[in-house]
């Protein structure tokens, strides 16, 4: 409770008579012209900020307009005032959200400024600070969000690697959506394109033909290769065997650490334990691709185990190739990558 210390404005000593003294009973009687006064005040929290919007009503005194009414708000600065009060006792109530209400008595003397000293409002007893936490899968959420905006140039995805000094493992489901999103990207398709378009003019597989089948037969290869490999090295596999998909960009130490965790890198992985193991994931998948892989090329470009075990050299040699670019290249050319991971 705020003491009161009314700050009296124009006011004479009367002496005190037999006449005018008062009573608990009766109450202060005043003599002379019943000027009416003010009363003003200013509301502040704990820590000393100004409490706006707190609701102060005033009651046993009434206004001498009419029209006006008997409670006001709090201001952006804290500050209240009553105008054109009559003289006598009155009660302020002071409610705010989430603070105890507040009330304070006074007698305003008439024609009198009564100021009110700052009235401290204590928070309500039954309000609690209430602290929330994301869940591990709404923070990889977020995370992802961020990943699906790093595009190479501003165009090209670059969608598997996390510049988050403390990522969270994905869940299941969230492996497959990265999954989809990067091979139904359109800048997806047009690569692979390019990459047929490439074989053809090298006659690559050359059981595939020339011309505008020839092309549609190497896309059509192409685009499954890349199916292939990204669901089963980068979805299936790392959530049954609960294995992050991802690249850990490192971005600190020497260059040579740097060479060497990216290539590193090819073969081995974080769990979603967040503790490094053999990439099973990707080594497996790539040998799983490769053999999938014998299913739709040419009869004379198969060679069994052979082509199976070549594309899966392939793959993780790509994988390591491409982590390299990583952890030294790509970060400076992908726009919205993260900063809160700086080379030194």
């Amino acid at each position: 409770m705020v003491g009161l210390f009314p700050l009296c404005l124009g006011q004479t000593s009367q002496p005190v008579t037999p006449e005018s003294q008062t009573t608990a009973s009766t109450g202060p009687q005043f003599s002379g012209p019943q000027l009416p006064g003010r009363i003003s005040g200013t509301i502040i929290d704990q820590s000393g900020a100004v409490v706006s919007g707190a609701q102060v009503e005033l009651a046993g005194a009434q206004s001498q307009n009419k029209s006006r009414k008997q409670d006001v708000q709090s201001g952006t600065d804290g500050q209240f005032q009553f105008e054109n009060v009559s003289p006598g006792p009155f009660q302020l109530t002071i409610t705010a959200p989430n603070f105890a209400t507040q009330s304070l008595p006074g007698t305003l003397h008439p024609g009198q400024t009564y100021v009110l000293p700052p009235i401290l409002l204590a928070v309500a007893a039954n309000v609690t600070d209430v602290e929330v936490h994301l869940s591990p899968v709404e923070v990889a959420e977020a995370q992802i969000k961020d990943e699906e905006q790093q595009r190479l140039l501003g165009v090209i995805p670059n969608f598997y690697v996390t510049y988050d000094p403390h990522p969270v493992a994905l869940s299941a489901k969230q492996k497959f959506e990265l999954a989809w999103k990067n091979t139904a990207d359109p800048v997806t398709f047009l690569i692979v394109g390019g990459v047929a378009g490439a074989e053809q003019a090298e006659n690559a597989y050359d059981g595939f033909g020339q011309g505008a089948q020839g092309y549609a037969k190497r896309y059509g290869a192409a685009y499954a290769d890349l199916v292939t490999g990204t669901f089963i090295g980068s979805a299936i596999l790392p959530s049954v065997l609960k294995q992050d998909p991802r690249y850990f960009y490192k971005g600190t130490g020497t260059k040579r650490s740097r060479l060497l965790y990216a290539i590193a890198n090819a073969v081995i992985c974080k769990g979603d334990n967040g503790r490094w193991q053999p990439n099973y994931s990707n080594m497996l998948g790539s040998l799983a691709a490769g053999a999938i892989s014998n299913l739709y090329y040419p009869a004379q470009n198969r060679n069994g185990v052979g082509l199976t075990f070549e594309n899966a050299s392939i793959g993780i040699g790509a994988t390591a190739a491409a982590n390299i670019l990583e952890e030294f290249v790509m970060r400076k050319l992908t726009p919205h990558a993260s900063r809160r991971a700086e080379t030194p």
